[in-house]
C-alpha cells in the first residue's frame, strides 16, 4: 500500500520505550503517530495525495490511486506531480495531454489559498479536486469522484423540469398539500379554471381556508366548510381517494378528486367535468326513456315497479298493459311519420289521463304501453283509469289537414291480488290485454285466472304450428274461379289447410294470425306459393293460380327472388301466377315494397287486390298502383239483395269496367247472387255455388270434364 513508504515502530519496540533514553522514546511516539496517520488517511472516503514544495508525493492513499486508476508500483513517494499527469496520460484517463493538465491544475496549486474545481476523465467520470497549501511548502490534494451525485442531481433537475412541465400543461387545476395541510403546489390551471389569482391562494394555504376563499369570491354555492375539512381527512386518513362533485355558481360542475401521497399530504384536482356530466345525464336518460314519446322505457318501468314492489310496506297498485287498435292500418295509410306524430299525442293523452304523479306511464315499443297506477284503495279506481284511457286516446286526431282515429284495448293486473312479483304482474296483464283485443277491441279487461289457461294454449298452438312445416302438415285446397260471361272455369285460388295429427283440421282462422304474429307466415307463403305454381303447371295454359300473399312476404324483401324460384322449379309462366294482396300492403310506400312491387310488375305477374271495400283509400291506391283485378268482399255479396249494398257492388264493378281491372265477386252461394252480378257486367265469381276448397286432382278431373263439354258442344 502506498502508506507503507512510513517507516513506524514495532509493538516490542514500544514496551522498550519506558527503559531506553528520551531520543529514543521521542523517536517511537514519532513512528506510532506515522502509524496512526497512514491508517487514517488509508480508511478515508476520498483520495489524498500530499506533495512537498518540490512538487513531489510525500504520502497518497490507496482511494487516490483508485479513482485514477494509477499503477501503485509508479506512484509513490518521490515521484514528481508531472510525472503522475503523464502516467495518466500514458493509461488513458486523462482527457487531455500532461501539459495541459499541469496548465490547468498550477494556477489552483500555486495559490495562496484553498480552491477546489472539477475535472473530467476520458471515461466521464467527474472528479472534484480540492487543493489545501502547507507552510512549509507544498500541498495537500483532496479527490472526490462525483459522477452519481452529478448525475442523481441532473436527473432530480430533470425530474424537477418535467414535473414544472407537467402542472403548466395539466389540462386539471391542482393543489398539493404537505403533512400539516399546507398548500405547497399550485398549478396555473387552477387559477384559471376558477378565473382567481395567486394572492387568492398564497402557499400555506390550509384546506379549509381555500374552502372559505372559494365561497367568498363567490365561486362554490354554499357548503358546509368544517364538515367537508371532516370528510376529506377521514377519508384522507383511511388511505382512501376521495371524490366529489362541486357544483359552481355559475353552473359548472368540478370533479375534486383528492389522493395521499406517501410520506404524508395529499394532491386534490380539479376537473371541469360539466359538458362530460351533461353527456352522462344525457345517455342515462336515453338508456331509461323512450326516444321518440320521452316516455319511460321498459327497463325504466320495470325499475319503477321493482322499486314500488320493494318497499317495506308495498301499497295496492295496479298495472294497466295498452295496445293501440288500427294503428298498423293508421300508419300504412298515412306513413311512418304521421304514425310516429299518432304516438307522440298518445303518450300526451295518457299523461293527461293518470292523476298521480307517482303514476308512471311508458311506451314499450311499436304501439304498446303501460302504466303503474299508484296508490288505488280497489279495482273500481284501475277501472275509472281504464275508462278515462278509453276515452281520450278513442277522440279523434287532427294535424296538418288530416283527422286519424285509433283505439286502445287494455289489460289490468292488481297487486297483490294477481301477483307479488314484477314478472307476474306483467305477464298477467298482458294476458288481460290479449283477451281483451280477441274480443272486439278498445276495451278493458281484469286479469282471470282462466286467462292462463289460454295463453297455455295459445302458446302451444304457436309450438306445434312452428314445427308442423317440417313435419309436411300443411296442404292446399283450390277453389275455383268462374268466368261468368263464359261459364268457364278460369282458374282457382289456393287455400292453405293445416291438418294436425294432435289437433285434427285446424281452421285457418286460428292459426294465420297466429303465423303473422311469430313471423312463421313468411316460410309458410313461401311453401305455398311453391307449391301451388307446381300445381298450376299441370293444368291447362289457360287457367290461372291465384295464391294469397301476406304483408309480412312483401316487406321481407326476398319476396320477388321467391317468385322467381317457384315459376323456374314449375315451369309456370308468370302471366298465369296471380297474387292477391291486402289494402294494407299498397299503402306501405316504403322502399322495399315499391321496389317489391315494381319487380313483380315487371316479371308479369297479375296482382289482385283482395277484400276491396273494407280497408282505407282504396281509389287513391288503385290509381297509384295499377292492378290486374279487383276482389269484391264476400260481406258485400252476401248482403247483395239490400239496396244500398247492391249499389256499392254495382260501382266497383263499373270501376273495373272504366279501368280495365276484372273484378271477381267472393262468397257467391246462390244463382240469385250470380244473376245479378252477371247483370250487372261482374268479370268472375267465386264461392261455394261455383265450387268449394276441394283437392287439385279433383280440379283436374273437373277441368277435363269442362273440356269434354266443351268439345261435345
Amino acid at each position: 500500500m502506498p502508506g507503507a513508504h512510513i517507516k513506524t515502530g514495532s509493538i516490542a519496540g514500544k514496551r522498550r520505550a519506558a527503559s531506553i533514553g528520551p531520543a529514543r522514546r521521542i523517536a517511537e511516539e514519532l513512528r506510532a503517530q506515522n502509524e496512526r496517520f497512514a491508517a487514517a488517511v488509508e480508511n478515508m472516503s476520498h483520495g489524498l495525495c500530499m506533495f512537498d514544495a518540490d512538487e513531489r508525493v510525500i504520502i497518497c492513499n490507496r482511494n487516490y490511486i483508485d479513482i485514477f486508476s494509477l499503477d501503485a508500483k509508479v506512484v509513490k513517494p518521490g515521484i514528481r506531480f508531472f510525472d503522475i499527469l503523464q502516467h495518466s496520460v500514458d493509461i488513458g484517463i486523462a482527457a487531455q495531454s500532461a501539459g495541459e493538465l499541469y496548465a490547468i491544475r498550477k494556477p489552483y496549486i500555486d495559490g495562496a489559498k484553498p480552491s477546489t474545481y472539477e475535472e473530467i476523465l476520458s471515461d466521464g467520470r467527474i472528479i472534484v479536486i480540492s487543493h489545501r497549501p502547507i507552510a512549509v511548502g507544498g500541498w495537500v490534494s483532496i479527490y472526490e469522484d462525483v459522477t452519481e451525485q452529478r448525475r442523481a442531481e441532473q436527473e432530480l433537475k430533470e425530474q424537477h423540469r418535467r414535473f414544472d412541465a407537467a402542472l403548466a400543461n395539466m389540462s386539471q387545476g391542482l393543489l398539493m398539500y404537505d403533512a400539516n395541510g399546507r398548500m405547497i403546489v399550485r398549478n396555473k390551471r387552477f387559477l384559471e379554471l376558477f378565473n382567481i389569482t395567486a394572492a387568492d391562494f398564497p402557499l400555506g394555504t390550509t384546506h379549509g381556508d381555500a374552502l372559505e376563499r372559494l365561497l367568498e369570491l363567490g365561486i362554490y354555492t354554499e357548503l358546509d366548510v368544517d364538515s367537508e375539512v371532516a370528510k376529506a381527512e377521514a377519508s384522507l386518513k383511511a388511505t382512501k381517494m376521495h371524490s366529489t362533485y362541486r357544483q359552481l355558481t355559475d353552473g359548472r360542475t368540478v370533479l375534486v378528486v383528492r389522493q395521499t401521497m406517501r410520506g404524508g399530504g395529499w394532491v386534490a384536482t380539479f376537473e371541469d367535468v360539466t359538458e362530460r356530466r351533461r353527456v352522462e345525464e344525457r345517455m342515462t336518460h336515453l338508456a331509461h326513456h323512450d326516444t321518440l314519446t320521452n316516455l319511460p322505457n321498459r327497463s325504466m318501468f320495470r325499475e319503477k315497479l321493482d322499486q314500488a314492489l320493494g318497499e317495506a310496506k308495498a301499497k295496492p297498485l295496479a298495472i294497466l298493459s295498452l295496445d293501440l287498435d288500427r294503428f298498423k292500418a293508421v300508419n300504412d295509410t298515412f306513413g311512418h311519420p304521421a304514425g310516429d306524430w299518432l304516438l307522440k299525442c298518445v303518450a300526451k293523452r295518457l299523461q293527461h289521463a293518470v292523476r298521480s304523479s307517482k303514476d308512471v306511464v311508458a311506451r314499450f315499443g311499436g304501439d304498446e304501453f303501460a302504466i303503474i297506477q299508484s296508490g288505488i284503495k280497489n279495482a273500481a279506481d284501475a277501472e275509472k283509469l281504464a275508462k278515462r284511457i278509453v276515452e281520450m286516446v278513442g277522440k279523434p286526431y287532427r294535424g296538418k289537414g288530416r283527422e286519424m282515429h285509433v283505439g286502445v284495448s287494455l289489460g289490468i293486473a292488481l297487486y297483490p291480488g294477481d301477483g307479488d312479483d314484477a314478472d307476474t304482474l306483467l305477464t298477467n296483464a298482458d294476458m288481460a290485454l290479449y283477451r281483451g283485443k280477441s274480443e272486439g277491441r278498445n276495451v278493458y279487461r281484469f286479469f282471470e285466472a282462466g286467462m292462463d289457461a289460454r295463453m297455455r294454449e295459445r302458446r302451444a298452438l304457436e309450438a306445434d304450428l312452428e314445427g308442423a312445416l317440417s313435419k309436411r302438415e300443411f296442404e292446399l285446397d283450390f277453389q275455383p274461379i268462374l268466368d261468368i260471361g263464359s261459364g268457364r272455369i278460369v282458374g282457382a285460388e289456393a287455400l292453405m289447410r293445416w291438418r294436425s295429427p294432435s289437433r285434427g283440421l285446424v281452421s285457418p282462422e286460428n292459426f294465420i294470425a297466429a303465423a303473422e304474429e311469430t313471423g312463421l307466415i313468411v316460410q309458410l307463403g313461401d311453401w305455398a306459393l311453391r307449391k301451388a305454381c307446381n300445381v298450376a303447371a299441370n293444368w291447362p295454359r289457360n287457367m290461372r293460380m291465384a295464391v294469397n300473399v301476406s304483408p309480412a312476404q312483401i316487406k321481407s324483401g326476398g319476396f320477388a327472388r321467391s317468385v322467381i324460384s317457384a315459376l323456374a322449379f314449375s315451369g309456370l309462366s308468370a302471366d298465369r301466377l296471380e297474387l292477391e294482396i291486402t289494402e294494407t300492403v299498397m299503402m306501405d310506400e316504403s322502399d322495399t315494397v315499391l321496389k317489391t312491387m315494381s319487380q313483380l310488375r315487371g316479371l308479369g305477374v297479375r296482382i289482385a287486390l283482395d277484400d276491396f271495400g273494407t280497408g282505407y283509400s282504396s281509389l287513391g291506391y288503385l290509381r297509384r298502383f295499377p292492378v290486374d283485378k279487383i276482389k269484391i268482399d264476400r260481406s258485400f255479396i252476401r248482403d247483395l239483395d239490400k239496396r244500398d249494398t247492391a249499389a256499392i257492388v254495382r260501382t266497383v264493378i263499373g270501376l273495373g269496367a272504366e279501368l280495365g281491372i276484372i273484378v271477381t265477386a267472393e262468397g257467391v252461394e246462390t244463382e240469385a247472387q250470380l244473376d245479378t252480378l252477371r247483370k250487372a257486367g261482374c268479370g268472375e265469381a267465386q264461392g261455394y255455388l261455383i265450387g268449394v276448397p276441394t283437392k287439385a286432382a279433383d280440379i283436374s278431373r273437373l277441368l277435363r270434364s269442362q273440356a269434354l263439354l266443351r268439345q261435345s258442344g
